[in-house]
């Protein structure tokens, strides 16, 4: 059976439960891989490029040791605050199966306001779109 490669485009989201039990059920399925992009999104108020990609590695290290532990094989990379140019990036040198892709819900996602999952789906895989529950502390 081969390995199935799963491309997961998350930033605000990435550790949220939702996500979570998505990649685990991926993962009893069957023989999967995944790599995690997290883009480098400016967040509100002061903030530089340095430091937007230093706190997007930060919570991608800490989601890929938290999957490693519970026997999950993921690697990952912090790449371009437009998810949709970040996944173009990894696509022309990658081959995946298929795109995860976790927001905020409707009226708190940046992302659905300007139409990610959609133009992610213009990559020609199949585009599950995971949206999170646990906004409080997101």
């Amino acid at each position: 059976m081969a390995v199935r490669r799963i491309l997961v485009v998350a930033n605000r989201t990435l550790g949220e439960r939702s996500l979570l039990d998505e990649l685990h059920r991926r993962e009893r399925e069957g023989r999967v891989t995944f790599h995690l992009l997290v883009p480098a999104s400016h967040p509100n108020g002061m903030w530089s490029d340095q430091s937007a990609r230093e706190e997007a590695q930060v919570r991608l290290d800490q989601l890929t040791q938290r999957l490693d532990s519970d026997g999950i094989v993921a690697t990952g990379e912090v790449v371009d605050a437009n998810p949709v140019y970040g996944v173009g990036d990894v696509l022309r040198r990658e081959a995946f199966d298929e795109i995860i892709v976790s927001t905020l819900p409707h009226g708190v996602s940046a992302w659905l306001a300007n139409n990610v999952v959609r133009r992610l789906r213009t990559f020609e895989l199949p585009v599950t779109h995971v949206v999170a529950q646990e906004t409080a502390d997101l």
